[in-house]
C-alpha cells in the first residue's frame, strides 16, 4: 500500500541568520527567521510525511512554544519523524519537492541537498527530488521577503 502526503512551509528572510535548506548551509547574506533553524524544505517534507500517515503536522510534534526546539536542527527533527514513520511500518517510496526563492541561485546546491536528505532518511538518492524555482519577481518570494517549499511524499507500507 502506498500513502501520499503533501507539505508546505514558508519563512521570512532575515539578517543575522544562516540560510539552511535541506540541512545544507547555503551562502547568502540573509537567512530564514524561525523558532528552529527555519529549514523550509525539511519542514515541508516533515509535514508531507506526517500527512501520509495522518499523524498531524510539524507544529504538533515540535511546537514553537517549546524552548527545547529553539534553534533546533531540522535534520534532527526529520530523523525523529523518520523513526516515527518506521515505527508505523512505513518506508520512503519517494519525495518530490520544490523550493521557491528569488535568490540565491540554488541549482549549484541541489545535489548536496538531495544527498543530505537521502543520508538523513537512510534511503537512495534516486528517491529524492529537489527542484528550485523563482517567481520571476512576483509575490513575497519574488520580492525576496521569504522562501517557501512544497513537498509530496509517497510512503510504502512494509509487510
Amino acid at each position: 500500500m502506498t500513502r501520499f502526503g503533501i507539505g508546505y512551509d514558508v519563512h521570512r528572510l532575515a539578517e543575522n541568520r544562516k540560510l539552511i535548506l535541506g540541512n545544507v548551509e547555503i551562502p547568502h547574506e540573509l537567512g530564514l527567521a524561525g523558532h528552529s533553524d527555519a529549514d523550509v524544505l525539511i519542514h515541508a517534507i516533515i509535514d508531507a510525511m506526517l500527512g501520509a500517515v495522518a499523524l498531524g503536522d510539524i507544529g504538533q510534534h515540535f511546537p514553537d512554544t517549546d524552548e527545547k526546539f529553539k534553534n533546533a536542527d531540522s535534520g534532527e527533527l526529520l530523523k525523529k519523524i523518520h523513526e516515527l514513520i518506521k515505527s508505523k511500518n512505513f518506508c520512503i517510496g519517494n519525495i518530490d519537492s520544490v523550493i521557491v526563492a528569488q535568490k540565491p541561485k540554488l541549482s549549484p546546491h541541489i545535489l548536496k541537498i538531495r544527498q543530505r536528505l537521502a543520508e538523513i532518511l537512510e534511503t537512495d538518492l534516486d528517491l529524492i527530488s529537489v527542484k528550485a524555482k523563482t517567481e520571476e519577481g512576483l509575490g513575497f518570494t519574488g520580492n525576496e521577503q521569504g522562501i517557501s517549499a512544497y513537498a509530496v511524499v509517497g510512503l510504502e507500507k512494509l509487510q
